[in-house]
């Protein structure tokens, strides 16, 4: 695969990501020895607690949550890899904006600050209050036919994430999560988990949104095909350029993001298949950006356990769940503020005069 994006903007996204602090892991790891509990009877809790102290280089209990859902069309929808028609993206960016999905719920629950962002939607949506206009064109190419993106193009979706995750940080929030609406984009990270993995089309490539056997099957060979097309079967290739060949335009959003959040030491809590594919692919531009990672659940696309494995992340859920929208993300975020809390505000052996094991 010979290379189109330009080396320095990749340099620019990912100058400066180093990787957590392993001093603040392992100050965390002792003083979670020192709680009233025997040690390590947290589990999975004192794992998320020292990595978020690794990650923001202390810990307190001050913490401020956000999502952000980036929708975006695809035009491999042409070759009837979904259930449903192209338009129902829009039609969610309006039920966002109407705060009537699954993710305004659980944000909304969970006081998580909800934001909707439109970085490539076949669709106007002229002025409207409460989205996040960053279109950079009205949907991706049919990548069976052509390369989904263009240079420029995946260049202006990488820096529209980068963008949104330093305001982040700059508005004070510590946790974010990545989202996304986009009919076909399951195709997408199908592709994009082949290229980065190794696997077959057949063991990447689930129902997405409920395809029937014969569309299923459809929907593998357009992927096998789309993979064979634009990487010829190498597994090391470039990570910008399977963005660019078979990505879309929110997991590059997405992937900029993750590049961002590392970068000023964000929590990013990954949602499902889809955005776990835009942090694989951020990962292989800048590897320090992995421990920044917590995958919130696993979802039923089987893709998404080949992705998680890939990265070697465990998930803090297992739902069953399927429904993007960054809405696995916000389910685990009341799981890891409880770790922070725990951490925080749990005596200590002598600060509560309790004795601790004798052996």
């Amino acid at each position: 695969m010979e290379s189109k994006v330009s080396q320095p903007v990749i340099e620019g996204l990912v100058h400066g990501i180093e990787p957590p602090s392993e001093e603040w892991r392992q100050r965390a790891r002792q003083r979670l020895d020192t709680l009233t509990k025997p040690l390590g009877s947290l589990g999975r809790l004192e794992d998320i607690a020292a990595q978020v102290a690794a990650i923001r280089g202390q810990l307190g209990d001050s913490i401020s949550k956000a999502a952000y859902v980036f929708a975006a069309d695809h035009g491999i929808t042409e070759e009837g890899v979904s259930a449903y028609p192209r338009e129902v993206t829009r039609q969610m960016v309006l039920n966002f904006l109407a705060e009537g999905a699954a993710i305004n719920v659980l944000a909304r629950r969970h006081h998580v600050a909800l934001h909707v962002v439109d970085v490539g939607v076949d669709a106007s949506f002229d002025s409207i209050s409460g989205l996040l206009h960053h279109k950079v064109r009205r949907g991706t190419r049919n990548m069976l036919r052509e390369p989904a993106m263009s240079e420029e193009e995946v260049e202006k979706a990488l820096n529209i994430g980068y963008q949104l995750g330093s305001e982040a940080a700059t508005a004070g929030h510590t946790i974010i999560a990545t989202g996304e609406m986009g009919i076909g984009n399951t195709t997408a990270a199908s592709a994009v988990t082949c290229a980065l993995t190794a696997a077959t089309a057949a063991l990447a490539t689930g129902r997405g949104t409920g395809v029937e056997p014969q569309a299923l099957a459809n929907k593998v060979r357009v992927v096998e095909a789309a993979v064979a097309k634009h990487c010829r079967g190498a597994v090391a290739v470039r990570p910008m350029e399977v963005l660019r060949c078979i990505g879309g335009l929110e997991i590059a959003a997405m992937a900029g993001m993750v590049l961002a959040g590392a970068k000023h030491h964000l929590v990013v809590v990954l949602d499902g298949f889809i955005s776990t594919a835009a942090a694989a692919l951020a990962v292989g531009m800048a590897p320090n950006a992995l421990g920044y990672l917590v995958a919130g659940h696993c979802s039923e696309e089987p893709g998404h356990k080949l992705l998680l494995d890939h990265l070697q992340l465990t998930p803090v859920l297992s739902l069953g769940m399927r429904l993007g929208e960054g809405t696995g993300a916000v389910l685990a975020m009341p799981v890891i503020e409880s770790a922070i809390v725990l951490y925080h505000q749990m005596a200590t052996f002598s600060s509560a005069g309790v004795s601790e094991a004798t052996r």
